[in-house]
């Protein structure tokens, strides 16, 4: 049986890939911060009992990720989606309203976590037969695409994710493991508001086979959930 580890598995994007998965017959590692309180989340686990196992993590603790790996050393991961992530700015937000200390934390949540996962969880990939590790972006983290300006906290963690995500294909790929980089599109969820273009389901689909059908050679890339590959 396939193994998939998710953050940020109580919401939105994180949830869906956690009833995506287990639908499709796949084990489920579905962390999140509170699960005491992700009352969806664990409605999921019980309707999946012997697939979907909740666990407790907050990717910003870097000792809680490393407690997490050690709990389950030995335990083969197929594919890890970093899912986790904040939106911690306002669309509209220019240079003078800049909050350095909120831009900090995004740095900390957005793109030293999934670096963090990377290093404690990579000998569970090394271990599973798929061996494949998702960094979820954003198209607002593409230099190319930014024609709008604004959102500094924002673009500028996503933009930081996906250079480290970069480094981490070319030194993982030695180690057969395929690192891609994926934007979910503008989804209706609770950070893409309610005028988003797509739901969690068409997004979450169309990741799910741009992952299934990722190879080595993909490794790096850049890709939106309907597998057009993004400009940096």
């Amino acid at each position: 049986m396939a193994t998939v580890l998710i953050t940020g598995a109580n919401r939105g994007l994180g949830l869906e890939f956690t009833r995506q998965y287990a639908d499709a017959g796949w084990h489920v590692l579905a962390c999140c911060r509170q699960p005491e309180s992700a009352e969806e989340l664990l409605q999921l686990a019980s309707r999946f009992k012997d697939l979907v196992s909740v666990h407790k993590l907050d990717v910003g603790n870097f000792h809680q990720v490393d407690e997490l790996a050690a709990s389950l050393s030995g335990q083969p991961i197929d594919v890890l989606i970093n899912n986790a992530g904040i939106y911690p700015d306002s669309p509209t937000q220019f240079f003078a309203d800049a909050d350095y200390e909120a831009w900090i934390e995004a740095f900390r949540i957005n793109s030293l976590a999934p670096f963090k996962m990377a290093q404690a969880f990579t000998p569970h990939l090394k271990q599973g037969q798929v061996k494949k590790l998702v960094n979820m972006t954003s198209k607002m983290g593409s230099i190319a695409d930014n024609t709008s300006g604004g959102s500094y906290i924002y673009r500028s963690s996503k933009t930081a994710l996906n250079m480290i995500t970069k480094s981490l294909a070319i030194e993982l790929a030695k180690e057969g493991v395929t690192t891609l980089v994926l934007h979910p599109g503008w989804v209706l969820t609770d950070m893409g508001g309610p005028n988003a273009l797509i739901n969690t389901q068409q997004s979450i689909s169309g990741l799910r086979q741009v992952i299934d059908h990722a190879t080595l050679a993909d490794a790096g890339k850049f890709y939106a959930y309907d597998g057009q590959e993004i400009p940096w």
